[in-house]
């Protein structure tokens, strides 16, 4: 059994993160499912969704779930999460070295691979110093 991997984000950050990692990977080694949060979008509604989407996930080694921004809807969504009734990590800040990490070591635990989301998303941001500029 592995992770699950729930992406909550704005708009379709989530789904578009998710198809650039998978092309670059050649595949998706967790299950994974992004929620999309519109600026329109019912928060209750979408916690009820997202409730459903960790049950669906959650393979009995839990969900991670990675927001990008922490103190918007989508964070706020994940956040309501961590109380429910499966284990639930909750990592914002996500972009597309954050993703690569964790989908190259499916294999850890949820603390593990939460471990990983937050070296690569921090790793990952780096001052550009090109020859010529």
């Amino acid at each position: 059994m592995t992770v699950g991997l729930l992406l909550v984000t704005h708009n379709q950050i989530g789904a578009d993160l998710l198809a650039a990692a998978t092309s670059m990977l050649g595949m998706c080694p967790l299950a994974t499912e992004v929620l999309p949060v519109a600026q329109n979008s019912d928060p209750r509604m979408l916690l009820a969704k997202a409730r459903q989407l960790a049950e669906t996930l959650d393979q009995g080694e839990g969900v991670l779930v990675l927001t990008d921004i922490y103190g918007s809807t989508p964070s706020n969504i994940a956040c309501g999460l961590l109380d429910g009734a499966h284990p639930v990590r909750a990592v914002a800040g996500l972009n597309l070295p954050m993703l690569i990490r964790v989908l190259n070591y499916p294999r850890l635990s949820l603390s593990g691979i939460a471990d990983k989301a937050l070296s690569g998303g921090k790793d990952g941001v780096l001052l550009c110093a090109c020859k010529g500029h």
